[in-house]
């Protein structure tokens, strides 16, 4: 199960009190103040995990509550620290806190982690109010209340390559062709209902990570269908390839289908469109589609490939032409 936005309560481990002790030992009738300060409360920590690729981990675990501090005790003996409560997301997640819709921290690389509730600070003992004239205190302070907070975690999904293209285009059998990735496939529109994500490896040295985005349709950039859901893990893309069906089921047109991903594109953030892009006519066994790259090729002014996925005809071009755009895009510092 695919899961890329959960809402969760924090509440922070309240920090543990002070003592009021004093020294009791035998011939030490004046032992003076001994309380210990309490511990500190344990905190809620979000961190991005390698591993993880779905929020569908704590999709069920609204919930989190961190351990509270220990409280002191006699002999200037601190109360333990409580025990953090650590959520592990994937990179690529939003964290934003619910009630003023501020983002807290974009976690985008392994590791990268943000405190949602800060722990309690323990109190001090009584030992603190000791003084020449006051040798005896019996005052503490309690610890301080841990906090509590609502977050919203939001994934985009972040890879080198972005599949798109209209439904049915054949994005999810390239991913399964270029990766050992094994999206639904099937002989219907809409088979894809969320992100899917392969590492493809050249050689012993290069690798990228490639997304199979959902298909698109006109009006996604208002939310029509899954648009938003759908069009929001572009935006972590670095490299668009877009796939044409030479002969769509739904008698469209391959050229106008083209346009209307563009123009969905661009509503929904302008600087999509400046993102590199591979145009790539697909399933190019079936007849017409080499007419049809000849001439997007030329009415856009830009080299179209030819692609099948099920014969692998032109799988070596496309993976040659991604590393080539990526290696360009890094000498100018576009990524």
């Amino acid at each position: 199960m695919f899961v890329d936005e959960v809402i969760i309560y924090a509440k922070a481990g309240d920090g543990g009190d002070g003592c009021p002790s004093f020294r009791r030992e035998s011939k030490v009738p004046r032992g003076g103040p001994d309380g210990g300060d309490g511990g500190d409360g344990g905190s809620v920590i979000v961190q991005a995990e390698e591993n993880v690729n779905s929020l569908a981990n704590i999709a069920g675990h609204r919930h989190w509550n961190a351990e509270r501090g220990g409280h002191g005790e006699g002999k200037l003996r601190t109360g333990r620290k409580g025990k953090d409560a650590i959520i592990l997301v994937p990179p690529g997640t939003l964290v934003r806190d619910l009630a003023r819709g501020h983002l807290l921290r974009d976690l985008k690389e392994v590791g990268d982690s943000v405190i949602i509730a800060k722990g309690g600070r323990g109190g001090r003992g009584n030992k603190h109010f000791a003084t020449a004239v006051h040798r005896a205190p019996r005052e503490f302070e309690p610890g301080t209340v841990g906090e509590e907070r609502k977050v919203t975690l939001e994934l985009k999904v972040i890879a080198d390559v972005g599949l798109i293209g209209k439904p049915n285009a054949g994005k999810s059998t390239l991913l399964s062709r270029l990766s050992r990735a094994h999206p639904e496939i099937a002989n219907y529109p809409f088979t894809t209902k969320y992100p899917n994500l392969g590492q493809v490896r050249v050689g012993f040295d290069r690798q990228f990570v490639v997304a199979d985005i959902p298909g698109l349709i006109e009006g996604a950039h208002s939310g029509v269908g899954l648009g938003h859901e759908f069009l929001k893990h572009v935006e972590r893309t670095k490299i668009l390839v877009h796939l044409i069906e030479p002969d769509p089921q739904d008698q469209t047109d391959p050229f106008d289908n083209y346009r209307q991903i563009h123009d969905e594109l661009r509503l929904y953030d302008a600087t999509l469109i400046e993102r590199p892009e591979i145009i790539v006519v697909s399933k190019c066994e079936l007849p017409g589609a080499a007419e049809l790259a000849e001439l997007m090729s030329e009415e856009l002014g830009k080299p179209v490939l030819q692609l099948s996925a099920v014969t692998g005809k032109g799988l070596p071009e496309l993976i040659q032409t991604i590393l080539a755009t990526m290696d360009a895009n890094n000498d100018n510092d576009a990524f």
